[in-house]
């Protein structure tokens, strides 16, 4: 169990109005608080209604409290939730009443952390409670479920058990060199430490595509002015985000608008458009539209069909950024009475579409989605998990560590090293070997009475 003996209380319901509003109270004092402000025997897990009063005995509310005692509960020490109604100031009053009585306020994530600190939880899993709460689509709350339940922690103990047991038969074999062991062949050192690398690959493609269902993917439209990128932005929103003229070089400013397409979260971005100009104003919109390209896990080239040779994007196209990923989209076929396709020409692929009517637009999403899921490598969704960049890195020195384990097979004393570090290096997902500042860091980003 945690070794503190403070008692925390902070409320637990999104800030503003509601029905329903609730205080939370945690540690060896909470059940004490709430005798006091409530003046009933509470059971455990028992709803009981009564009234809340100050120290004055000042009744402040009627609602619903609920104990649940240690080690049974979210934080593994004693829980009193105090449900009232959902105002602002009367939540408030609640929460002073537990202070009053000697809790004190939560910092962010206190709750979570405490869950983590007192077993409850793994790393893996504290961290998702947060995913779930600001998961911005269907498919990355239940990623974030299916972490809450243990599903990536399961994976990652399995890898971490076979990884000690292969770890702990080399060393045994570096003690006692006189029985002169064949580790190698005896241990089937080889084929485990393959086994373990496959086991860590497909681990780490299963947290990319968890991590891109946590963080999204950054998208640009650029082309030249008046081609039709705001169009295409509000077909792809599915509502007018960006204004849309005639007069060339109305975006001037890079226009943001967060969509999802088939449960991923796209981060859009409509651009100024880029061209040669002398206007101060509309080169520095040029300026930001580079700085969002740089920034773009793909960008989309947009083109005018009636006026174009494939120059344009030949240009744009050597000066992106390397490693940028581009789809050409050749607009305003409606101008030539063309149909919406994808055609590709000279080995490079582009989507013909009417941005002004919505034509092709289905496509633009669906390769879109082809190059998401070519990058990610997309497993099967009920088994996807929450991950975050920190994990990305962790499973990533794993697999350096085992593949420089593999090229000195021959020298069992440099394997153990390399088990060793990627031991340590997957232990830090679950936290078994996380430093207090990391703990800080990912804590501090929950919000009060989580």
């Amino acid at each position: 169990m945690l070794n503190d003996s403070s008692t925390i209380a902070a409320i637990s319901t999104a800030k503003g109005v509601g029905g329903i509003g609730v205080v939370r109270v945690s540690g060896k004092h909470a059940l004490k608080i709430a005798k006091n402000i409530c003046n009933v025997d509470l059971s455990p897990r028992v709803a009981e209604f009564t009234s809340f009063k100050d120290k004055k005995n000042v009744t402040l509310d009627q609602g619903i409290v609920i104990y649940f005692p240690a080690p049974a509960s979210f934080t593994g020490e004693d829980i009193v939730e105090f449900q009232g109604h959902g105002g602002v100031v009367v939540l408030n009053l609640i929460l002073n009443a537990c202070l009053s009585f000697g809790a004190s306020l939560a910092e962010p994530g206190e709750f979570t952390k405490r869950a983590f600190l007192n077993n409850k939880l793994d790393l893996s899993q504290a961290e998702s409670v947060a995913d779930l709460i600001n998961a911005s689509t269907e498919a990355a709350a239940k990623s974030a479920i299916n972490s809450l339940r243990g599903v990536f922690s399961i994976k990652i103990n399995s890898l971490l058990k076979n990884l000690t047991d292969l770890r702990m038969f080399v060393e045994a074999c570096l003690d006692f060199p006189e029985e002169d062991i064949n580790f190698i062949d005896q241990g089937k050192v080889d084929k485990k430490l393959k086994n373990l690398n496959n086991d860590v690959s497909e681990i780490l493609n299963s947290a990319r595509h968890g991590q891109l269902l946590r963080d999204g993917v950054k998208v640009a439209l650029i082309g030249q002015p008046n081609v039709g990128k705001s169009s295409l932005m509000n077909q792809l929103a599915k509502e007018s985000k960006a204004i849309v003229t005639e007069i060339p070089g109305t975006t001037r400013d890079p226009i943001k608008s967060d969509i999802s397409i088939q449960g991923i979260p796209i981060h859009l971005t409509d651009t100024a458009g880029l061209r040669d100009t002398e206007d101060i104003v509309e080169k520095l919109g040029i300026e930001k539209t580079w700085e969002s390209i740089k920034e773009a896990d793909i960008t989309l080239i947009l083109v005018d069909v009636t006026d174009n040779d494939g120059r344009y994007e030949d240009k744009i196209k050597k000066e992106l950024p390397k490693g940028n990923k581009t789809i050409i989209i050749k607009n305003k076929i409606d101008l030539l009475k063309q149909k919406a396709r994808v055609d590709e020409q000279h080995n490079v692929l582009q989507i013909f579409i009417s941005a002004i009517n919505g034509d092709g637009i289905k496509l633009v999403e669906k390769e879109i989605l082809k190059i998401v899921r070519r990058e990610e490598h997309s497993s099967n969704q009920e088994d996807l998990f929450m991950a975050r960049t920190r994990h990305i890195e962790a499973l990533e020195k794993v697999k350096h560590a085992l593949n420089k384990a593999v090229f000195n097979l021959q020298a069992p004393e440099l394997v153990a090293e390399e088990l060793m570090i990627a031991q340590k290096s997957l232990s830090k997902i679950t936290g078994e070997f996380s430093s207090d500042d990391l703990l800080g860091q990912i804590f501090g980003q929950f919000c009060i009475g989580k």
